[in-house]
Protein backbone atom coordinates (compact mmCIF):
# COMPACT_ATOMS: atom_id res chain seq x y z
CA UNK A 1 0.00 0.00 0.00
CA UNK A 2 1.34 2.86 -1.24
CA UNK A 3 1.48 6.22 1.30
CA UNK A 4 2.69 8.83 -1.43
CA UNK A 5 3.47 12.34 0.80
CA UNK A 6 4.64 14.65 -2.26
CA UNK A 7 3.69 15.20 -5.54
CA UNK A 8 6.64 16.95 -8.44
CA UNK A 9 5.17 18.31 -11.56
CA UNK A 10 7.66 19.34 -14.44
CA UNK A 11 7.42 21.64 -16.62
CA UNK A 12 9.93 21.37 -19.34
CA UNK A 13 9.63 24.69 -20.97
CA UNK A 14 13.03 27.06 -21.11
CA UNK A 15 13.02 30.90 -23.00
CA UNK A 16 17.19 29.86 -23.32
CA UNK A 17 18.90 26.89 -22.31
CA UNK A 18 21.21 27.65 -19.41
CA UNK A 19 25.03 26.71 -20.36
CA UNK A 20 25.54 24.38 -17.36
CA UNK A 21 21.80 22.97 -17.65
CA UNK A 22 21.25 18.86 -17.57
CA UNK A 23 17.92 18.86 -16.82
CA UNK A 24 15.63 17.56 -19.30
CA UNK A 25 14.05 21.32 -21.26
CA UNK A 26 13.41 22.59 -24.39
CA UNK A 27 14.03 25.90 -25.95
CA UNK A 28 11.65 27.68 -28.34
CA UNK A 29 8.84 24.92 -27.89
CA UNK A 30 6.66 27.37 -25.69
CA UNK A 31 4.05 26.84 -28.60
CA UNK A 32 3.65 23.16 -27.32
CA UNK A 33 2.47 24.80 -23.72
CA UNK A 34 -1.20 24.36 -23.76
CA UNK A 35 -1.14 20.78 -24.99
CA UNK A 36 1.55 20.01 -22.41
CA UNK A 37 -1.19 20.86 -19.82
CA UNK A 38 -3.63 19.14 -21.18
CA UNK A 39 -1.58 15.70 -20.93
CA UNK A 40 -0.31 17.01 -17.47
CA UNK A 41 -4.09 17.11 -16.33
CA UNK A 42 -4.57 13.89 -18.00
CA UNK A 43 -1.80 11.67 -15.86
CA UNK A 44 -3.52 13.58 -12.97
CA UNK A 45 -6.61 11.92 -13.72
CA UNK A 46 -4.66 8.54 -14.47
CA UNK A 47 -2.76 8.62 -11.07
CA UNK A 48 -5.09 9.96 -8.70
CA UNK A 49 -5.01 8.76 -5.38
CA UNK A 50 -6.20 8.89 -1.60
CA UNK A 51 -2.80 9.73 -0.01
CA UNK A 52 -2.72 12.89 1.83
CA UNK A 53 -0.31 14.75 -0.02
CA UNK A 54 1.88 17.38 2.09
CA UNK A 55 3.81 19.06 -0.37
CA UNK A 56 3.87 19.70 -4.49
CA UNK A 57 6.48 20.90 -6.05
CA UNK A 58 6.80 22.45 -9.98
CA UNK A 59 9.95 22.25 -11.19
CA UNK A 60 11.61 22.82 -14.85
CA UNK A 61 12.73 24.01 -17.17
CA UNK A 62 11.11 27.20 -16.28
CA UNK A 63 7.80 26.89 -14.60
CA UNK A 64 7.57 30.62 -14.73
CA UNK A 65 7.30 30.36 -18.30
CA UNK A 66 3.15 29.26 -18.05
CA UNK A 67 0.69 31.92 -17.77
CA UNK A 68 -1.31 32.78 -14.18
CA UNK A 69 -4.28 30.92 -15.37
CA UNK A 70 -2.28 27.85 -16.55
CA UNK A 71 -0.81 27.24 -13.02
CA UNK A 72 -4.28 28.26 -11.85
CA UNK A 73 -5.76 25.41 -13.96
CA UNK A 74 -3.47 22.61 -12.91
CA UNK A 75 -3.58 23.29 -9.45
CA UNK A 76 -7.31 23.08 -9.81
CA UNK A 77 -7.07 20.09 -11.43
CA UNK A 78 -4.50 18.95 -8.99
CA UNK A 79 -6.77 18.99 -6.08
CA UNK A 80 -9.91 17.30 -8.01
CA UNK A 81 -8.05 14.39 -8.27
CA UNK A 82 -5.67 14.33 -4.83
CA UNK A 83 -6.04 14.80 -1.23
CA UNK A 84 -3.91 17.97 -0.62
CA UNK A 85 -3.54 18.71 2.94
CA UNK A 86 -4.86 21.78 4.02
CA UNK A 87 -1.95 23.07 4.85
CA UNK A 88 -0.43 21.71 1.86
CA UNK A 89 3.24 23.28 0.81
CA UNK A 90 3.35 24.53 -3.23
CA UNK A 91 6.25 25.61 -4.62
CA UNK A 92 6.86 26.97 -7.73
CA UNK A 93 10.17 27.57 -9.54
CA UNK A 94 10.57 31.00 -10.80
CA UNK A 95 13.04 32.87 -13.03
CA UNK A 96 13.94 36.98 -13.11
CA UNK A 97 12.71 38.08 -16.29
CA UNK A 98 10.00 35.98 -16.48
CA UNK A 99 7.66 37.33 -13.47
CA UNK A 100 6.41 40.32 -12.12
CA UNK A 101 4.26 41.38 -9.65
CA UNK A 102 1.38 40.77 -11.01
CA UNK A 103 1.72 37.69 -12.16
CA UNK A 104 3.58 36.52 -8.86
CA UNK A 105 -0.07 37.74 -7.31
CA UNK A 106 -2.00 35.76 -9.50
CA UNK A 107 0.11 32.21 -8.80
CA UNK A 108 -0.39 33.01 -5.60
CA UNK A 109 -3.62 33.66 -5.39
CA UNK A 110 -3.75 30.51 -7.65
CA UNK A 111 -2.20 28.62 -4.54
CA UNK A 112 1.36 28.53 -4.60
CA UNK A 113 2.47 29.25 -1.37
CA UNK A 114 6.44 28.77 -1.58
CA UNK A 115 8.53 30.46 -4.52
CA UNK A 116 12.00 29.39 -5.44
CA UNK A 117 14.06 31.94 -7.53
CA UNK A 118 16.60 30.66 -9.50
CA UNK A 119 18.85 33.85 -8.66
CA UNK A 120 22.13 31.88 -9.64
CA UNK A 121 23.96 35.53 -8.72
CA UNK A 122 24.37 39.03 -8.18
CA UNK A 123 27.41 39.48 -10.43
CA UNK A 124 26.09 40.39 -13.70
CA UNK A 125 29.35 38.83 -15.57
CA UNK A 126 29.20 35.48 -13.79
CA UNK A 127 25.51 35.90 -15.18
CA UNK A 128 26.18 35.94 -18.61
CA UNK A 129 29.22 33.24 -18.48
CA UNK A 130 26.26 30.88 -17.33
CA UNK A 131 23.73 32.05 -19.93
CA UNK A 132 20.94 33.40 -17.43
CA UNK A 133 18.89 35.61 -19.51
CA UNK A 134 18.39 38.28 -16.46
CA UNK A 135 20.33 40.60 -15.01
CA UNK A 136 21.59 41.57 -11.02
CA UNK A 137 19.07 44.29 -10.90
CA UNK A 138 16.70 41.69 -12.42
CA UNK A 139 16.90 39.41 -9.73
CA UNK A 140 16.64 42.32 -6.63
CA UNK A 141 13.41 43.22 -8.80
CA UNK A 142 11.84 39.73 -8.26
CA UNK A 143 12.58 39.03 -4.83
CA UNK A 144 11.06 42.50 -4.34
CA UNK A 145 8.23 41.86 -6.54
CA UNK A 146 8.07 38.44 -4.72
CA UNK A 147 7.49 40.20 -1.07
CA UNK A 148 5.35 42.58 -2.46
CA UNK A 149 3.10 39.72 -3.64
CA UNK A 150 2.84 38.58 -0.02
CA UNK A 151 4.83 35.56 -0.54
CA UNK A 152 6.27 34.63 3.21
CA UNK A 153 8.12 31.17 1.88
CA UNK A 154 11.19 32.39 -0.42
CA UNK A 155 13.73 30.56 -1.60
CA UNK A 156 16.85 31.69 -3.73
CA UNK A 157 19.20 29.11 -5.72
CA UNK A 158 22.90 30.31 -6.17
CA UNK A 159 25.99 28.80 -7.92
CA UNK A 160 29.42 29.25 -6.18
CA UNK A 161 32.71 27.22 -7.67
CA UNK A 162 32.40 29.09 -10.99
CA UNK A 163 35.08 29.45 -13.44
CA UNK A 164 37.27 32.36 -12.33
CA UNK A 165 34.94 32.99 -9.64
CA UNK A 166 36.87 34.42 -6.58
CA UNK A 167 36.31 34.08 -2.74
CA UNK A 168 35.60 37.85 -2.73
CA UNK A 169 33.11 37.52 -5.82
CA UNK A 170 31.04 34.25 -4.25
CA UNK A 171 30.99 36.73 -0.74
CA UNK A 172 29.20 39.56 -2.36
CA UNK A 173 26.79 37.52 -3.50
CA UNK A 174 25.84 35.77 -0.29
CA UNK A 175 26.41 39.54 1.34
CA UNK A 176 23.68 40.58 -1.22
CA UNK A 177 21.69 37.00 -0.46
CA UNK A 178 21.81 38.29 3.40
CA UNK A 179 20.48 41.93 2.18
CA UNK A 180 17.39 40.56 0.96
CA UNK A 181 16.29 37.79 4.10
CA UNK A 182 14.61 34.97 2.19
CA UNK A 183 13.83 32.35 4.34
CA UNK A 184 15.46 29.67 2.48
CA UNK A 185 18.71 29.31 0.38
CA UNK A 186 19.87 26.60 -1.58
CA UNK A 187 23.58 26.85 -2.51
CA UNK A 188 25.32 24.62 -4.84
CA UNK A 189 28.20 23.53 -6.31
CA UNK A 190 28.42 24.02 -10.21
CA UNK A 191 28.69 20.53 -11.56
CA UNK A 192 28.99 20.22 -15.65
CA UNK A 193 28.78 17.31 -17.96
CA UNK A 194 30.48 16.62 -21.04
CA UNK A 195 27.76 17.96 -23.44
CA UNK A 196 27.05 21.53 -21.81
CA UNK A 197 28.26 24.39 -23.11
CA UNK A 198 30.17 25.56 -20.34
CA UNK A 199 31.96 22.35 -20.08
CA UNK A 200 33.03 22.78 -23.37
CA UNK A 201 34.14 26.13 -23.05
CA UNK A 202 36.15 24.80 -20.12
CA UNK A 203 37.88 22.33 -22.01
CA UNK A 204 38.93 24.22 -24.72
CA UNK A 205 40.16 27.19 -22.85
CA UNK A 206 38.07 29.92 -23.31
CA UNK A 207 37.33 29.64 -19.32
CA UNK A 208 39.44 28.71 -16.53
CA UNK A 209 39.12 25.27 -14.70
CA UNK A 210 36.78 24.67 -11.75
CA UNK A 211 39.00 25.44 -8.63
CA UNK A 212 38.05 22.58 -6.02
CA UNK A 213 40.17 24.08 -3.64
CA UNK A 214 38.12 27.57 -4.09
CA UNK A 215 34.81 26.13 -4.08
CA UNK A 216 35.62 23.85 -0.68
CA UNK A 217 36.59 27.97 0.47
CA UNK A 218 33.55 29.43 -0.72
CA UNK A 219 31.27 27.06 1.12
CA UNK A 220 32.94 26.93 4.05
CA UNK A 221 32.62 31.04 3.91
CA UNK A 222 28.93 30.18 3.56
CA UNK A 223 28.43 28.38 6.36
CA UNK A 224 30.16 30.38 8.67
CA UNK A 225 28.09 33.89 7.12
CA UNK A 226 24.26 32.07 6.67
CA UNK A 227 24.42 30.97 10.77
CA UNK A 228 25.97 34.41 11.48
CA UNK A 229 22.51 35.39 10.01
CA UNK A 230 20.37 32.93 11.40
CA UNK A 231 20.11 30.65 9.03
CA UNK A 232 20.07 26.85 9.82
CA UNK A 233 22.34 24.44 7.99
CA UNK A 234 19.97 21.35 7.66
CA UNK A 235 20.83 19.51 4.51
CA UNK A 236 24.77 19.70 2.85
CA UNK A 237 23.49 22.38 -0.01
CA UNK A 238 20.84 23.98 1.95
CA UNK A 239 19.71 26.38 4.76
CA UNK A 240 16.58 28.11 6.14
CA UNK A 241 15.66 29.83 9.08
CA UNK A 242 13.80 27.98 11.77
CA UNK A 243 10.46 26.82 10.68
CA UNK A 244 11.41 27.17 6.60
CA UNK A 245 12.93 24.17 5.53
CA UNK A 246 12.02 22.56 2.41
CA UNK A 247 9.16 20.00 3.28
CA UNK A 248 9.35 18.50 -0.49
CA UNK A 249 13.30 18.20 -0.29
CA UNK A 250 13.08 16.32 3.20
CA UNK A 251 10.56 13.29 1.53
CA UNK A 252 13.47 12.97 -0.82
CA UNK A 253 16.00 12.67 2.08
CA UNK A 254 13.35 10.86 4.30
CA UNK A 255 12.97 8.36 2.18
CA UNK A 256 9.65 9.23 1.53
CA UNK A 257 7.14 8.38 -1.43
CA UNK A 258 6.59 10.79 -4.30
CA UNK A 259 4.65 10.72 -7.65
CA UNK A 260 6.13 12.41 -10.40
CA UNK A 261 4.22 13.95 -12.80
CA UNK A 262 5.03 15.10 -16.13
CA UNK A 263 7.92 14.82 -18.83
CA UNK A 264 11.06 12.90 -16.94
CA UNK A 265 9.29 12.78 -13.93
CA UNK A 266 10.43 9.94 -10.94
CA UNK A 267 8.43 8.62 -9.02
CA UNK A 268 9.62 6.12 -6.02
CA UNK A 269 6.22 4.47 -4.63
CA UNK A 270 6.36 1.14 -3.04
CA UNK A 271 10.27 0.40 -3.26
CA UNK A 272 9.80 0.72 -6.96
CA UNK A 273 11.22 3.63 -9.05
CA UNK A 274 10.15 4.90 -12.26
CA UNK A 275 10.40 7.99 -14.43
CA UNK A 276 8.21 9.28 -17.56
CA UNK A 277 9.77 9.32 -21.02
CA UNK A 278 11.46 12.49 -21.25
CA UNK A 279 10.49 13.25 -25.25
CA UNK A 280 8.10 15.62 -25.23
CA UNK A 281 5.87 15.05 -28.29
CA UNK A 282 6.16 11.04 -27.09
CA UNK A 283 4.38 12.60 -23.80
CA UNK A 284 1.67 14.76 -25.02
CA UNK A 285 1.06 11.83 -27.83
CA UNK A 286 0.21 9.26 -25.21
CA UNK A 287 -2.41 11.51 -23.68
CA UNK A 288 -4.09 11.87 -26.59
CA UNK A 289 -5.07 8.35 -26.24
CA UNK A 290 -5.67 8.26 -22.40
CA UNK A 291 -2.89 6.39 -21.58
CA UNK A 292 -0.13 6.40 -19.59
CA UNK A 293 3.29 8.06 -20.64
CA UNK A 294 5.46 5.39 -21.86
CA UNK A 295 8.69 4.96 -19.30
CA UNK A 296 12.29 5.45 -19.72
CA UNK A 297 12.91 3.80 -15.78
CA UNK A 298 11.02 1.35 -13.91
CA UNK A 299 13.17 -0.72 -11.45
CA UNK A 300 12.22 -2.64 -7.87
CA UNK A 301 14.72 -1.14 -5.36
CA UNK A 302 15.92 -4.19 -3.07
CA UNK A 303 16.41 -4.67 0.41
CA UNK A 304 20.09 -3.62 0.06
CA UNK A 305 19.52 -0.65 -2.13
CA UNK A 306 16.88 0.97 -0.04
CA UNK A 307 19.22 0.56 2.89
CA UNK A 308 22.37 2.02 1.06
CA UNK A 309 19.58 5.01 -0.25
CA UNK A 310 18.23 5.81 2.81
CA UNK A 311 21.96 5.95 4.43
CA UNK A 312 23.04 8.48 1.73
CA UNK A 313 20.24 10.42 1.74
CA UNK A 314 20.19 10.79 5.54
CA UNK A 315 23.51 11.58 5.91
CA UNK A 316 22.78 15.23 3.32
CA UNK A 317 21.02 16.05 6.81
CA UNK A 318 23.01 18.38 8.81
CA UNK A 319 21.58 16.09 11.85
CA UNK A 320 22.44 13.02 10.50
CA UNK A 321 20.74 9.46 10.82
CA UNK A 322 19.65 8.49 14.20
CA UNK A 323 19.93 5.02 14.62
CA UNK A 324 16.79 4.16 17.19
CA UNK A 325 14.88 5.51 13.76
CA UNK A 326 17.08 2.85 11.55
CA UNK A 327 16.57 0.51 13.60
CA UNK A 328 13.16 0.20 13.90
CA UNK A 329 12.69 0.74 9.83
CA UNK A 330 15.31 -2.01 8.98
CA UNK A 331 15.42 -3.95 11.87
CA UNK A 332 19.28 -3.78 11.79
CA UNK A 333 21.39 -1.95 14.03
CA UNK A 334 23.83 0.29 11.63
CA UNK A 335 26.71 0.86 14.11
CA UNK A 336 27.03 -3.14 13.91
CA UNK A 337 26.22 -3.72 10.40
CA UNK A 338 28.59 -1.10 9.38
CA UNK A 339 30.58 -0.69 12.33
CA UNK A 340 33.81 -1.17 9.38
CA UNK A 341 33.15 1.95 7.38
CA UNK A 342 31.72 3.62 10.34
CA UNK A 343 35.25 3.31 12.37
CA UNK A 344 37.18 4.05 9.29
CA UNK A 345 35.22 7.65 8.33
CA UNK A 346 35.47 8.88 12.09
CA UNK A 347 39.44 7.88 11.80
CA UNK A 348 39.32 9.65 8.37
CA UNK A 349 37.83 12.82 10.47
CA UNK A 350 34.64 12.24 7.69
CA UNK A 351 31.84 11.77 10.22
CA UNK A 352 30.82 11.91 13.42
CA UNK A 353 29.11 9.67 15.89
CA UNK A 354 27.52 9.61 19.50
CA UNK A 355 24.73 8.06 21.54
CA UNK A 356 22.24 8.99 19.18
CA UNK A 357 23.47 8.87 15.34
CA UNK A 358 25.91 9.58 12.56
CA UNK A 359 26.53 12.88 11.05
CA UNK A 360 29.21 14.22 8.19
CA UNK A 361 31.44 16.37 10.13
CA UNK A 362 31.92 19.32 8.77
CA UNK A 363 35.18 18.23 6.22
CA UNK A 364 32.77 15.42 5.34
CA UNK A 365 30.14 17.24 4.06
CA UNK A 366 32.64 18.69 1.42
CA UNK A 367 33.79 15.50 0.46
CA UNK A 368 30.86 13.47 0.80
CA UNK A 369 31.15 11.50 -2.20
CA UNK A 370 34.08 9.94 -0.13
CA UNK A 371 31.33 8.70 2.62
CA UNK A 372 28.84 8.03 0.40
CA UNK A 373 30.20 5.27 -2.11
CA UNK A 374 31.00 3.10 0.79
CA UNK A 375 27.60 2.46 1.68
CA UNK A 376 26.83 1.25 -0.90
CA UNK A 377 25.71 -2.50 -1.46
CA UNK A 378 29.00 -3.80 -3.67
CA UNK A 379 31.21 -2.08 -1.16
CA UNK A 380 30.01 -3.91 1.97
Amino acid sequence: MSDIKAIYIHVPFCRRRCKYCSFISYQSRESDIPAYIDAVKNEFSLRSGNSIINTVYFGGGTPSLLAAPQISSLTSAMKDNFNLANDCEITMEANPGTIDLNYLSEVKAAGINRLSIGIQSFNDEELSMLGRIHTAKDALNAIKDAREAAFDNLNIDLIYGLPGQSVDNWKDSLVKAVEVNPDHMSLYPLTLEPEEPLFKEIESRVLPEISADTAAIQYELAEQLLEKHGYIHYEISNWAKPGKECLHNLVYWQGGEYLGIGVAAHSYIVNRRSANTADLSQYIESSSHNSLPPQEVDETITPETEIAESIILGLRLCNGIDTKDFKKRFNIDIMKRYGRQIEELINFGLIENDENGIRLSPRGRLLGNEVFWRFLPDKL
